[in-house]
């Protein structure tokens, strides 16, 4: 089904390390990479913060890295992608995955109903969709049998294991 699919909810403290959201979006790390630096998809359990910090991706984050994936393999450029993917953030993770995206390979379609997307191959331009909730099943299939963490408030977990030695050192040090 395209539309009215009821999916899990997702916990918003587990975060997936940068190789992690990579391996379930399928896509490079230089691109996650890329995308986090240029404001496209950033990590929303918890961002980069200095050398050796360690970005966490939501579910949420993962799920909007592989429709950007999507997209790009269809041939939509990546300034369509962004005006998109600015749309989809005002909305929640229950709206996300209750649409689907259709493109002609120019521009990107939001459709919430089955009557929109008729209207939109009726238009005589060849389309293609991607129903966000197919992904949502994707990626959590995905991330089932990958690490992920809890986000932490200290400071330390901030850090990943090297920095924290460092800190550690130093402290000892001082």
């Amino acid at each position: 089904m395209l539309f009215g699919d009821t999916l899990a909810d997702i916990d918003a403290d587990t975060g997936y390390r940068g190789p992690t959201a990579c391996k379930a979006a399928q896509i490079t790390y230089r691109q996650l990479d890329y995308w986090a630096r240029t404001g496209l998809v950033e990590p929303s359990v918890r961002g980069a913060k200095g050398s050796g910090s360690q970005r966490l991706y939501s579910f949420r984050d993962i799920l909007v890295l592989k429709v950007v994936k999507r997209l790009l393999d269809t041939g939509v450029s990546l300034q369509q992608i962004r005006q998109a993917i600015n749309h989809l953030k005002e909305r929640g993770v229950e709206d996300l995955a209750q649409i689907t995206l259709m493109s002609d390979g120019a521009s990107v379609y939001e459709c919430t109903s089955a009557d929109e997307v008729i209207d939109l191959v009726q238009g005589g331009q060849g389309v293609f969709g991607i129903a966000v909730g197919r992904v949502w099943r994707e990626v959590e299939g995905s991330l089932a049998t990958l690490p992920s963490e809890r986000a932490e408030s200290d400071d330390l977990a901030t850090h990943d294991e090297l920095a924290q030695r460092r800190a550690a050192k130093r402290a000892s040090n001082a």
